[in-house]
């Protein structure tokens, strides 16, 4: 292990530009001669639009175009779509109702978007924006899922009856009511995993530019993966041909999956940018965020866990409702079934599993992937049914997690999913050991002198990361491959670029990349530059989300430098009039192996591109280009043990204490890992005690600002302690795994389950805020 190299707890290259506000993003962006953009959006949950009457606006100052939805249409301008196919259980396809960028007949949800003003100034844009005159019929609206298919709801799409999207299920129903049927103990539980609002630091920008001369277009725009991003304005949304369409996304603040879709804001920009003849550049306030961003979560389940006589698992069945919201989002369907359902066995070695899900349109924001993306779903429900059935068993809920855990691997789950490699009792093991598990009970009975209840959970957690390989998601209804690719140019002074498809928004990519052409070549991490970001920069990539960028973005780069090694090799053997097989690399340099005959690591680079002296027939030049498509995908897995003390005069919860002992395989820095562990636990925190979206039955939105939307802040979160163990991912040449999302999927339960102990309630949603778990007090104690 190097310095610099994998492993080393090396500071972030790319902070400096942050902390200094030297970070470039979409506001930062200035185009000659551009113009700012409002967007007119509906104030019904649900209208027909019936008039819409833009003369006003037009002759107010500074205004250079007011657009709508039928010049978008008459323009050819497509449909959003959703790019990943479910079937039902039927056979039949999902009915994916229409989502015009701009809406010209009716609005589904507040915030859809309607017109586009265009003027000199953001403010002049707003004003007019403001004298832009609609009438609406307004129609009877549904934000509830498990309501939006009785009988005179509102029919959201006419081409879903009963505003269901689709009827899906995975797993053996037969096998499973056979396994029921067995059972000495059976535990059921009605769960809900709330709705929540992303809240990147960056809220969504897109700035649009057409260039008449060139007749090529450039959108600069704040994405988890510009290239798809082009693929699909290009493909689907017919907004330019992709070899006349530039998609670049720079510095991107936080993206936790709400980045990875195209929106209406980016085609419209570009679209009005042409009708215009200015480039048009739009930023989201706040609560444009909160209203039109893809929110995460919202499903609505009833579980129900069979177990034998000796307290081990026979059979799951999960029945579980899934509001997507007004459209379909661009990957909203994979997330509450194949993200989702195929992680129903977690850790457990479960022999029967069924479940059903239930997609459903409400008059409400689109939902769609949040960090996580199905997982946190998966294991808030079997983290809540484990910790109960402990509780009616009346016995320790390690030990019966225990006694389940798989323990051979590779192991096939009933629901698709291959485990290739893990050891959940070694994470379990760390965890109890670290928060003194053992000790919980005199914690206790101190607590109680105080008069304070406290409280103990913990919560198993597994996932699938790298979303992969691009034929097996194919087969099951994926729009696009799930490969990455990397491209590694050596330049002739010896510097290195590594050009790859996995943006950062937040992971570290500039620093991580870079100590792998360290660990590789021994050159300084300052003489690496890694570029993305940029569809003409760049070979095509698929993006970062997933936790994918190690597991699939790095080995992409891992191939790219292998092509980089076996040619720098040759060219120093040449140089060096020694066998190939005779050089290593080390620190810099090309040597003999066994003698001190060496050659610079530059000057073998420089040697490549004056090409004086090659190899008979090989071409000048040192660049390597290189695809990966995943064999698996990854599994990292871990316990998360909470311990909270709540004030039962006032419902006020504190976390006195989080452990979290992961397993992501090998890793490449563990500082960083720290942090994306440390962020995902506050999200994951903020879920089960803070957050919530909620609509009131018009469908406003309630929470639509920081006034009624509780993000975590950093009095609201202990010190935590954290940890890894590590069994390397045998489906990757790092043996990477992949941690971005896992404090996210393990925290909530661990939450909830150590409220619920110290109230001594199992009834208790999220988020448990002081007058929900107030609330849930009294009602215990009558």
């Amino acid at each position: 292990m190097g310095i610099e190299g994998v492993g080393a707890r090396v500071a972030r290259k790319e902070d400096k530009r942050f902390i200094t506000g030297a970070g470039r993003y979409v506001d930062d962006m200035v185009v000659p001669g551009m113009k700012h953009a409002a967007f007119v959006r509906s104030p019904h949950a649900h209208a027909q639009i019936k008039k819409i009457d833009v003369k006003k606006a037009q002759g107010m100052p500074g205004v250079i175009g007011v657009l709508t939805g039928k010049e978008l249409k008459a323009d050819g301008i497509g449909n959003l779509i959703c790019g990943w196919m479910i079937h039902s259980k039927d056979g039949s396809p999902m009915k994916m109702g229409a989502w015009s960028p701009l809406a010209f007949d009716r609005v589904r949800y507040v915030g859809d978007a309607v017109v586009i003003v265009v003027a000199e100034t953001k403010g002049q844009a707003r004003d007019a924006a403001e004298a832009v005159e609609i009438t609406y019929k307004e129609l009877k609206a549904v934000v509830d899922a498990s309501k939006a298919m009785d009988k005179g709801a509102p029919q959201i799409h006419p081409e879903a009856d009963n505003n269901l999207i689709f009827d899906w299920d995975i797993g053996n129903a037969d096998d499973t009511e056979a396994a029921f049927g067995k059972a000495a103990h059976v535990v059921k539980m009605d769960i809900i995993n709330n709705r929540l609002v992303p809240n990147a630091m960056e809220p969504r920008a897109a700035l649009g530019h057409y260039d008449k001369a060139e007749d090529h277009y450039t959108c600069w725009t704040t994405s988890q993966n510009p290239h798809v991003a082009r693929l699909v304005m290009s493909a689907f949304y017919n907004v330019a041909p992709e070899n006349k369409l530039r998609v670049i996304a720079p510095d991107v603040g936080g993206g936790f999956g709400s980045k990875i879709y195209i929106y209406p804001e980016e085609i419209v920009c570009l679209w009005a940018s042409k009708k215009t003849g200015v480039p048009v550049k739009w930023v989201a306030d706040r609560t444009e965020s909160f209203l039109t961003d893809a929110h995460g979560r919202d499903h609505h389940t009833h579980a129900e866990m069979a177990f034998d006589k000796d307290h081990r698992i026979l059979g799951l069945k999960v029945e579980t409702q899934a509001n997507l919201g007004a459209y379909m989002s661009l990957f909203s369907s994979a997330t509450p079934t194949y993200l989702y359902a195929t992680l129903l066995s977690g850790q457990y070695n479960i022999p029967a599993i069924h479940a059903n899900v239930k997609a459903i349109y409400t008059n409400t924001a689109p939902v769609d992937a949040y960090r996580g993306a199905g997982r946190p779903e998966a294991t808030f429900v079997m983290e809540r049914m484990m910790e109960t059935a402990a509780r009616q068993f009346g016995v320790s809920p390690a030990e019966l997690r225990r006694k389940n855990f798989v323990t051979a691997f590779p192991h096939q789950t009933p629901v698709i999913m291959c485990y290739d490699a893990g050891d959940y009792a070694a994470s379990l093991d760390a965890a109890m050991q670290a928060s003194d598990y053992a000790g919980f009970a005199k914690r206790k009975a101190a607590a109680a002198k105080k008069g304070l209840l406290r409280g103990i959970g913990m919560s198993c957690y597994i996932e699938a990361c790298g979303i992969a390989p691009s034929a097996a998601v194919g087969s099951l209804g994926a729009g696009v491959g799930l490969w990455e690719s990397a491209e590694v140019r050596v330049n002739a002074v010896g510097t290195i670029e590594v050009l790859t498809g996995s943006h950062s928004h937040g992971q570290g990519h500039e620093t991580t990349f870079a100590q792998l052409v360290n660990e590789r070549f021994g050159v300084p991490l300052d003489s690496v530059s890694i570029v993305h970001g940029d569809t003409d920069k760049v070979q095509m990539g698929m993006g970062t989300y997933g936790s994918r960028s190690g597991a699939v973005g790095m080995s992409a780069i891992v191939k790219a430098l292998d092509k980089v090694e076996a040619k720098a090799k040759k060219i120093a053997a040449h140089l060096l009039e020694a066998d190939e097989g005779d050089i290593v690399i080390e620190n810099g340099a090309l040597k003999v192996a066994g003698t001190d005959k060496n050659v610079p690591w530059f000057q073998m680079a420089l040697a490549a591109y004056t090409a004086h002296n090659l190899p008979g027939g090989m071409e000048p030049g040192l660049k390597e280009t290189a695809f990966y498509d995943p064999s698996n995908f990854t599994f990292p897995a871990g316990c998360y043990i909470c311990e909270v003390e709540v004030d039962p005069e006032t419902g006020v919860t504190e976390i006195v204490q989080f452990v979290a002992a992961d397993d992501f395989g090998n890793i490449i820095n563990p500082m960083i890992v720290e942090g994306q562990v440390h962020g995902g636990l506050a999200q994951g925190i903020g879920q089960a005690l803070l957050e919530g979206a909620h609509y009131d039955n018009s469908g406003q939105l309630l929470t639509a600002s920081y006034m009624d939307y509780t993000m975590p802040r950093a009095g609201d979160l202990p010190s935590f302690k954290v940890s890894t163990s590590n069994t390397p991912c045998p489906g990757n040449p790092l043996g990477i795994k992949g941690c971005g999302e896992a404090g996210a999927i393990g925290s909530p339960p661990a939450v909830i389950n150590a409220l619920t102990d110290a109230i001594g309630s199992n009834d208790l949603a999220m988020p448990a805020s002081p007058s929900t778990v107030w609330a849930a007090i009294r009602a215990t104690k009558h």
